[in-house]
């Protein structure tokens, strides 16, 4: 039997999820330790009956895990309404953290039933597309700044929205050591990365990912989506405007932020 205190608090930050608006911070019981925050947050999404379009990993930087003295990143559900078609806006608040640019594959459903351990080599087989994406990320708490994994964990991985940039069938893309940039041209910002940076590289991001939804005996009816973390770290929205964001040899994607 599920806690009330811990029902009210899901219920509550659900309800902020499903209507776009913020609350009060959650009590730190839940989001202090990484293993009561991905609790929290299963329970969470155990509430919602909406549509998913996939997974993402989150907390993918070595030298942030390291800073918050943990040993891997964690996953979180991506429903459909939050992810939207290239050059699509996204409206903010002022608990947007900021935007982030990452490498995404659409895997084929019938990967659910795959018994086997994954491994970045076999699960080559279920990729059919990659794209670069763009993770508009905050919280849908009344709170700034990150303390914890659990801070980001227990805000359904704090994502926001996604844009899905233009699609390139899966041909065993190498996706090491790539450049990357973000940048709003109006305001002359601009942020380099590499898709080294992402939990050793995208395609390993992946691998994580997928082995945890065997490890939860996740299944899902359809193709879906794995977002594998960014790419430029969080970088913070200093202007409204178009933000273009582009993976060398992937190609670029766009959103406009209200």
């Amino acid at each position: 039997m599920v806690n009330k205190s811990l029902n009210k608090y899901a219920d509550r930050i659900v309800k902020a999820f499903l209507k776009n608006k913020t609350v009060s911070p959650l009590p730190k019981r839940f989001t202090k330790k990484i293993s009561n925050a991905e609790k929290f947050r299963k329970l969470c999404e155990s509430k919602i009956n909406k549509p998913i379009s996939g997974f993402k990993a989150a907390g993918t930087g070595i030298p942030v895990l390291k800073k918050l003295n943990e040993k891997e990143p964690f996953y979180a559900t991506v429903y459909k309404h939050n992810v939207l078609k290239n050059k699509k806006s996204v409206k903010t608040n002022k608990f947007t953290m900021g935007i982030e640019l990452e490498v995404c594959y659409l895997i084929k459903k019938n990967f659910f039933d795959f018994k086997s351990k994954v491994t970045k080599k076999n699960i080559k087989k279920f990729i059919t597309h990659i794209a670069p994406c763009i993770e508009v990320v905050g919280y849908r708490q009344k709170k700034k700044g990150i303390k914890s994994l659990g801070d980001l964990c227990s805000d359904f991985g704090a994502n926001i929205k996604f844009i899905l940039g233009p699609k390139k069938k899966f041909t065993n893309q190498n996706v090491e050591n790539l450049k990357t940039t973000i940048s709003n041209k109006k305001i002359n910002q601009v942020v380099n990365g590499n898709t080294n940076t992402v939990y050793i590289n995208p395609m390993n991001s992946l691998r994580f990912v997928l082995r945890k939804l065997q490890i939860d005996k996740i299944r899902l009816n359809k193709d879906f989506y794995v977002f594998t973390g960014s790419s430029v770290g969080i970088v913070p929205i200093l202007k409204k405007g178009i933000y273009k964001g582009k993976v060398d040899k992937l190609g670029t994607v766009l959103t406009k932020i209200n």
